[in-house]
């Protein structure tokens, strides 16, 4: 695990999975190698992904589960939607 990111942001979705700030965001983006166009195109944004991306590094908006599960996965953080 990084030591950058927090261990309950790395939970499953529930009541122990805490969000990710946008700092633990832009760690998960520098460890998969994306931009933020990139990271965009991998979890299916549209023609504006890339603003949706940075609005979660600035914390403008909240990055849903679903997208922060597969950048981690593309980070090598594992599948961290499921129970162990």
């Amino acid at each position: 695990m990084n030591s950058n990111i927090r261990g309950a942001c790395l939970q499953p979705a529930g009541p122990h999975f805490q969000r990710p700030s946008g700092d633990e965001v832009r760690e998960v983006l520098h460890l998969a190698g994306f931009t933020a166009g990139q990271a965009s195109r991998a979890v299916g944004l549209g023609a504006q992904g890339d603003r949706t991306v940075r609005r979660w590094i600035s914390e403008e908006s909240a990055i849903p589960y679903a997208c922060w599960a597969l950048l981690c996965e593309f980070a090598g953080l594992g599948c961290i939607w499921k129970s162990d």
